[in-house]
């Protein structure tokens, strides 16, 4: 699965991990991840966030 990252703080959102603070359960890909899911780090939406390379 492909890790994305936050264009505005570099928060790195891992699939493997998920976003346990959110209620995201590890093993949901980004593209699983709720419209309304914000960066943990800066509360940024997904639109902000970028495939990591």
């Amino acid at each position: 699965m492909r890790k994305f990252v936050c264009t505005m703080c570099g928060h790195v959102y891992d699939p493997e991990v998920g976003d346990p603070d959110s209620g995201i359960a590890p093993g949901t890909p980004f593209e699983s991840l709720p419209a309304n899911w914000t960066c943990p780090v800066c509360g940024v939406g997904k639109e902000d966030f970028e495939p990591q390379k």
